[in-house]
């Protein structure tokens, strides 16, 4: 790994640690570093960590592309996109080998390329953020985990590596390193104060959610006028390319810092969301993406920061301006952009952060009143595209519980229950929710809470339908009254012993009825008719 000195944040700021992920090329980029000292504020001065990156993964995929016609923004980009180019086509016309690759490549790209998108290299990019370093560009995830987008174009890696070889590539990515470490070093000014400004006005310090990544990544190969912004779960990448004036998208950098701080925000208040989902159903014909119609999470924080921007991008001294990009933004089917709008006058007032007023602020909305604003709006024709994709889908409350089941079966008590509890705090309904709780019951009996697990156990029974959690959850609540039962025959309260003991078997008895046709079920509910449940004593 290379570091672009940055001798200004190094004096006031804390060294970052290396981060592991999708390309190998890091160049951290210390942002916003507490820069609070020379102003009085109402919060506590924070630093914010991001990181501006260079990858001869992305390096190699745009000087293959650009080889074979991709031209999109050429003019007004950097002379050093057109010096690659040269250099590349050079190389290919002296090596019939690196011509043959070459070649291969760009079959492969007209092939795959839908009419009338020839400049579109969005699922290139795609890949690109998920292989390896060369001369391999493995895949850093499970194939079946790729995007689709990537999925599709998933055959260009081994025509890659055959390219990275024959052209030379590394040989032009070491030529060139020092001018894209430049770029970094250029770029980070702008980038910096933006964040820096973001975060001052959220009162939202970056390092509130531990494990998230911000990352933009800087290639000259590609066309300043496209930002590819991506949303990776944790992880928000975005993809840009300074223009012959250099200048960057900062504004689409800032639309996807915000969904990268205010997102997480959305897991963590599920219920007061769900509440606001009748909304969705007066936008059905506004010009959005179905994902926005879809997912009242996404509806609401693109709202929220549609008013951000309008609050922070637009004077005070222009309110007409002001009220007019809210208008349009309600008129796109963001109907809460008004609310929020509102709402951040007040924010901007008090000493709290973001984190805590985002629940406040759901809490606000009158859901009739904004229905009624909703039903009488009328919607444009269509609405600005939207900044960042979802390039993975987001975790099913399914997916999540398989994972808290690995995590509990490798000993990971705490990370299983903070999955469990996810799912059980934004309930969705069907057997999730008590999938969640069977698994926190599990989780109460290995620390000895045996009144916590019996509620949890009884949760599940009500709640769930699964036949093979069914019927655990009566056969664990039956072995629970058997410890009950045989505690109270030791104290010699008979009679109380005899009503546990009718209990547990009453459990196991509905775990022989629940329909779970494992024979392991079985053994385990016969045993538990025949005798009271032992714990076994360790040897």
């Amino acid at each position: 790994m290379t570091r672009v000195p940055l001798p200004v944040v190094a004096q006031i700021c804390p060294t970052t640690q290396d981060f592991g992920g999708v390309l190998k090329r890091r160049l951290p980029l210390i942002l916003a570093c507490l820069l609070w000292l020379a102003t009085p504020t109402t919060f506590s001065a924070q630093t914010t960590k991001a990181q501006l990156e260079i990858s001869e993964t992305l390096f190699t995929v745009a000087a293959s592309l650009n080889s074979c016609g991709y031209d999109a923004g050429l003019e007004d980009s950097l002379p050093l996109r057109g010096a690659i180019r040269n250099e590349v086509q050079a190389v290919t016309k002296q090596s019939p080998e690196a011509a043959q690759a070459r070649n291969a490549i760009c079959r492969f790209w007209n092939e795959h390329q839908a009419p009338g998108t020839a400049s579109d290299i969005t699922q290139y990019i795609s890949l690109a953020l998920e292989l390896g370093p060369p001369p391999l560009f493995s895949l850093t995830l499970p194939e079946a985990d790729l995007p689709p987008d990537a999925a599709h174009v998933l055959g260009l890696v081994s025509l890659l590596q055959k390219f990275h070889r024959t052209a030379g590539m590394h040989f032009l990515w070491e030529r060139h390193r020092s001018e894209y470490e430049s770029l970094v070093q250029q770029f980070h000014d702008p980038v910096s104060q933006a964040l820096t400004q973001t975060d001052r006005y959220l009162k939202l310090p970056f390092s509130t959610y531990p494990g998230q990544r911000f990352v933009v990544y800087l290639d000259p190969q590609l066309s300043p006028s496209h930002v590819d912004s991506r949303d990776y779960g944790t992880n928000y990448l975005v993809v840009i390319s300074p223009s012959q004036d250099g200048q960057v998208r900062v504004a689409e950098i800032r639309h996807t810092y915000l969904h990268f701080v205010l997102d997480p925000l959305a897991l963590s208040h599920g219920t007061s969301l769900k509440l606001l989902e009748p909304i969705l159903l007066d936008i059905r014909s506004a010009p959005l993406s179905d994902s926005f119609k879809d997912d009242i999470s996404l509806m609401v924080n693109e709202s929220l920061i549609r008013a951000i921007e309008v609050r922070t991008g637009i004077p005070k001294s222009d309110e007409p301006g002001r009220n007019a990009a809210v208008q349009r933004f309600v008129e796109e089917g963001f109907v809460l952009t008004r609310y929020f709008y509102d709402a951040l006058a007040g924010f901007e007032k008090e000493s709290t952060g973001l984190k805590n007023a985002y629940g406040d602020m759901l809490k606000g909305i009158d859901l009739e009143r904004e229905r009624k604003h909703a039903r009488a709006v009328v919607f444009a024709a269509q609405a600005t595209p939207e900044v960042v994709s979802v390039s993975r889908p987001r975790p099913s409350q399914s997916s999540l519980l398989d994972a808290a089941e690995q995590k509990l079966a490798a000993g990971d008590i705490e990370g299983a229950k903070t999955l469990a509890l996810q799912v059980s705090q934004h309930n969705q309904g069907g057997d999730e929710p008590g999938r969640a709780a069977f698994i926190l019951a599990r989780i109460a009996t290995r620390t000895g809470r045996m009144e916590e697990a019996r509620l949890a156990f009884e949760q599940a029974v009500e709640s769930v339908h699964d036949p093979h959690v069914l019927a655990w959850s009566h056969i664990y609540l039956g072995r629970i009254y058997d410890f009950q039962q045989n505690r109270e025959a030791a104290e010699e309260n008979y009679e109380a012993a005899q009503k546990s003991r009718e209990a547990a078997m009453e459990h196991y008895r509905a775990a022989l009825a629940a329909g779970d046709p494992a024979a392991e079920t079985k053994h385990a509910a016969e045993n538990g008719l025949a005798a009271p449940y032992q714990a076994r004593s360790p040897r």
